[in-house]
């Protein structure tokens, strides 16, 4: 089953936990460290737009990409609502095509654990380098192995709001490294009534080693990662942690 079809329709009502303005304030600060002040700016797996809107009104220039059409017709509505230039793209991450070069390319919300063959994240990481500007930056998060092993495999997660509810149940495949979401929505379309969707979502736990090896094998250079949401190397316990990338191979204009 195809993800972020239902889901898109009730994703922000789900996600309304996540302190997105944190969040932003950390990605912009990462770009702010290395370089990146102002510009034109890539979100690969933007979804319904959250920190793509948050990014354009710090003042960068950003362009939005996201495989599920549902998703992106309401980033499109918010963008609608706040009036901000930006531009989105219905594209899959592991074949995007721009007109030209950015500063930098952002990606968060696990995003990457969606690409699940070790091939496919080099070939994201090749399109990153080759439409990076010279030395240009790629920051992205991931959850880590210990979230899905210990945190989400095997688990069921259950909610319920006024206009809808889900069942999320997790399993995880320790030798595969992959976490399989089966995923049932209830929204409710009219009255008292509520209809039910179901989803499949696929991640896959890479370790650092592999990360670094990946962008190293894709002709990025890898500059550092952090436990997130801080300067701090990830602990054995980290749930999710942030990569820093440099585009390499292309040299500066004259």
């Amino acid at each position: 089953m195809e993800a972020y079809t239902a889901f898109a329709e009730v994703y922000d009502a789900f996600m309304d936990n996540i302190p997105y303005g944190e969040w932003a304030d950390y990605v912009q600060s990462l770009l702010t460290e290395y370089g990146v002040r102002d510009g034109l700016v890539l979100e690969l797996g933007c979804g319904t737009g959250n920190l793509t809107e948050l990014l354009a009104s710090m003042g960068y220039d950003m362009i939005g990409v996201d495989c599920s059409g549902d998703m992106l017709g309401t980033a499109m509505e918010k963008r609608e609502a706040s009036g901000l230039d930006i531009l989105y793209l219905h594209q899959d991450m592991r074949e995007f095509e721009l007109y030209g070069t950015v500063r930098a390319v952002v990606s968060v919300c696990d995003s990457m654990n969606y690409i699940t063959e070790y091939e496919e994240l080099k070939q994201v990481f090749r399109l990153v380098n080759n439409y990076l500007d010279p030395g240009g930056l790629f920051v992205f998060d991931l959850n880590t192995e210990y979230k899905y092993r210990e945190i989400l495999g095997s688990q069921t997660i259950a909610e319920s709001r006024e206009d809808c509810g889900f069942i999320w149940e997790n399993e995880y495949d320790n030798e595969a490294k992959l976490n399989e979401y089966d995923l049932t929505l209830f929204i409710r379309e009219e009255g008292q009534l509520y209809r039910r969707y179901e989803e499949t979502h696929i991640q896959r736990a890479y370790s650092l080693e592999e990360v670094r090896e990946a962008l190293l094998e894709s002709g990025m250079e890898f500059v550092a990662v952090y436990n997130a949401f801080t300067r701090d190397c990830p602990e054995a316990d980290s749930q999710r942690m942030y990569v820093i990338a440099r585009e390499h191979g292309k040299e500066e204009s004259q």
